[in-house]
């Protein structure tokens, strides 16, 4: 380690601690700050750092799909996160999910143990005026950083949106006399508990879903609501078979005691390695406490289910990154600062993370004084931080990882959209090859 070359890291959630991880291996202190546990969100539920607080799960595994690349790009780049994830995943079909409370230990470890972190338990209320600073404060930073920044970038349109938490429920709890393990079409593994709706079943939860009362929203300007996490009862009142289409969709889900699909299915997806607990997918709600146990338990093999978390509703913030960043989400006017996590405007806990690990590795670069990598574009790395670093973005909205924000391949493709991604991702990883390589030789 080289005590001349410091830098420090706002927020130990999934970016900070990628991107302290990426610089502290490359040989620079870094002093992680984190205010947990002395100050905690109503979303947060324990101490450790990279803390998952809505699902348990980090989406598609393979590379066909684009966050199953953007995590195969991570691992090739010595990811932490996706190192820790692998390490404590449950089963999930063709997903990767984790136990989130495993998962979350072996990071903080992890970083705890790294001989260049120093961590601070204190909360940041202002970004350093000195030094190599990285803000990876995340979707819930605190009131107070949030208004220095919004001070800070006067000239940018501070924003936020709102985002939601499935509830978590007690398989044991669970009546599988009604219920059933199983997986869509019949791929994969059986790792999802299916609970089938008829339509008079159905018809009753959609009325009661609708109409139950929703928790105040104590402390927030309005209420927006991000399309990528909607809560359910508002995805509900959209139509009454919205959710049928959505997270209550039967389809290549027949009952194995009819042969028949039912009307509806509300699907229930491991949370720990154990077992023992189970969150109910797609069921991201702001409803009270008190309407949650109500109305959830109409769903059938729900009915007498023991809630270990009821969903709640929080806050998530995101600068106006195209007017504020580059493509190393580094500020354009303010070169000392960088920025990382889902308030940059990349959206979901492994882009999260990719953008830490982007992040923390070019800004190690900067202060070694080598050249930038440059992810190009092909990669998943490099077209997420381009989509949020480009400027012509008008209404600017956090995204997810897609093949649509990567360059097409400019030739046409026999054999469907899962051919065509496969060409996407093989020439992706060739992409991110060369750089490695190119790392690999400075």
């Amino acid at each position: 380690m080289n005590q001349e070359l410091k830098a420090t890291v706002i927020g130990a959630g999934l970016a900070g601690s990628e991107a302290a991880w990426q610089l502290a291996q490359r040989g620079i202190a870094v002093t992680l700050y984190e205010m947990k546990p002395k100050k905690m969100t109503p979303a947060h539920k324990s101490e450790g750092f990279a803390e998952l607080i809505c699902s348990n799960s980090l989406r598609a595994n393979n590379i066909e799909n684009a966050v199953g690349l953007l995590k195969e790009e991570m691992r090739r780049c010595g990811s932490l996160i996706m190192e820790m994830a692998d390490k404590h995943a449950v089963p999930a079909g063709g997903a990767l999910a984790v136990d989130r409370y495993a998962f979350s230990q072996a990071v903080t470890e992890a970083i705890k143990n790294h001989p260049n972190i120093t961590v601070v338990e204190e909360e940041v209320t202002a970004i350093p005026e000195e030094g190599q600073v990285l803000i990876a404060s995340g979707p819930l930073t605190s009131d107070e950083l949030a208004q220095h920044i919004a001070g800070r970038f006067p000239q940018q349109n501070y924003l936020h949106f709102f985002d939601a938490v499935a509830p978590l429920v007690n398989f044991e709890s669970v009546d599988m006399e009604k219920a059933w393990f199983g997986s869509r079409y019949g791929k994969g593994t059986a790792d999802y508990i299916n609970c089938p709706m008829t339509r008079e079943e159905y018809d009753a939860f959609w009325t009661e879903l609708c109409g139950a009362e929703e928790a105040k929203l104590h402390g927030f300007e309005d209420q927006k609501v991000f399309e990528g996490c909607m809560p359910v009862e508002v995805m509900g009142r959209r139509g009454h078979d919205t959710l049928c289409y959505g997270p209550l969709k039967p389809v290549g889900l027949p009952d194995p005691r009819t042969g028949q699909e039912p009307y509806a299915v509300v699907q229930l997806r491991k949370d720990n390695a154990e077992g023992s607990i189970y969150n109910i997918v797609g069921f991201q709600t702001h409803l009270t406490w008190l309407e949650q146990r109500r109305v959830f338990r109409m769903i059938p093999g729900l009915e007498n289910a023991d809630f270990v978390r009821y969903g709640v509703m929080h806050r998530n913030t995101y600068i106006d990154s195209p007017r504020l960043l580059n493509h190393y989400y580094q500020v354009i006017d303010e070169p000392r600062l960088s920025f990382a996590g889902q308030m940059t405007g990349v959206e979901g806990y492994v882009e999260s993370a990719a953008s830490g690990l982007l992040a923390g590795s070019e800004l190690a670069r900067r202060m070694l004084g080598q050249e930038p990598l440059d992810f190009p574009r092909e990669t998943a790395l490099g077209a997420l931080s381009y989509y949020i670093s480009n400027p012509t973005v008008t209404d600017f909205q956090p995204m997810n990882v897609n093949f649509g924000i990567i360059p097409p391949l400019g030739r046409k493709i026999r054999g469907g959209k899962k051919v065509k991604n496969a060409a996407l991702a093989e020439r992706a990883l060739n992409a991110l090859e060369e750089v490695l390589q190119k790392s690999r030789n400075n």
